[in-house]
């Protein structure tokens, strides 16, 4: 399940989504999961997941890469689905067992919530499928640019959150690896209640903790190496040039954004 998660990996292509410009994609990103929390009704949310689809289909990634990136997020999904229908009040009743009771406005609400984890997830692996880990770091140092005139270090904030967007699928693979090595030797991270599952987990995480700290360590001193020293003074091989078909797609996504929250 720990490689199914798709936030932090790239897929190379050579789509239409692939070759928008970084930081068209990030405002795209960040315009249309603003307006996923604005959408209240069941056309909104229809819209939402056509537009997705289309972008899918027209990134080319494998649908079922899609969907397996969704079952990490199952069980946050079933809970936020339990608890809005057992304990969001309000509409006409629908069930009663005692004192336990379903609601009308319990079951929309979970619907829109599970809707919108869903679609979310979804929209945030699309920008890192889609757009190489250096590509990020440009968008993002690119967009940042302005606060450098107050002393905000945006070369280094955009490196960090590249990072760590990039070490997730990494340390997730790591983790896999140990718990089957744990597990190989007897370790059990399936049964018995969530404190027993929980102590179980401590033969996993000191060595993940390990290996992430190894990690960053290399990572600092391979860096160091290079001569690395933030965004000053700093070129790129590649400069990165807005075309009209990034112009294009930023307009109609704000149509489509304005369409959500009206619809």
């Amino acid at each position: 399940m720990l490689r199914n998660i798709t936030i932090g990996q790239y897929l190379a292509g050579n789509s239409v989504i692939h070759n928008l410009d970084p930081r068209m994609k990030i405002i795209i990103t960040i315009m249309m999961i603003t307006a996923l929390f604005f959408i209240d009704s069941f056309l909104g949310y229809a819209l939402f997941f056509l537009a997705v689809i289309i972008i899918v289909y027209l990134s080319r990634i494998p649908p079922i890469r899609i969907l397996r990136g969704l079952k990490p997020v199952l069980f946050l999904v079933m809970l936020t689905l339990i608890l809005h229908v057992f304990f969001t009040k309000g509409g006409d009743l629908i069930w009663r067992w005692g004192f336990i009771s379903i609601e009308s406005e319990g079951l929309y609400t979970g619907f829109f919530m599970v809707t919108r984890i869903l679609l979310l997830v979804v929209f945030t692996s699309l920008l890192t499928l889609t757009t190489s880990p250096l590509e990020l770091t440009d968008g993002i140092e690119y967009l940042l640019g302005p606060l450098k005139r107050i002393g905000v270090p945006a070369s280094e904030l955009a490196m960090m959150m590249t990072i760590a967007l990039r070490f997730i699928p990494t340390l997730l693979e790591e983790a896999d690896k140990i718990m089957k090595a744990q597990m190989a030797r007897g370790a059990d991270f399936e049964s018995g209640n969530i404190v027993k599952r929980a102590r179980n987990l401590i033969p996993l995480l000191v060595p993940l903790f390990i290996s992430a700290f190894r990690r960053a360590d290399d990572l600092a001193l391979a860096m160091e190496s290079r001569c690395y020293h933030g965004g000053e003074g700093r070129t790129r091989l590649y400069e990165l040039k807005i075309g009209i078909r990034d112009f294009i797609a930023l307009g109609l996504s704000i149509i489509l954004s304005l369409i959500f929250i009206i619809f």
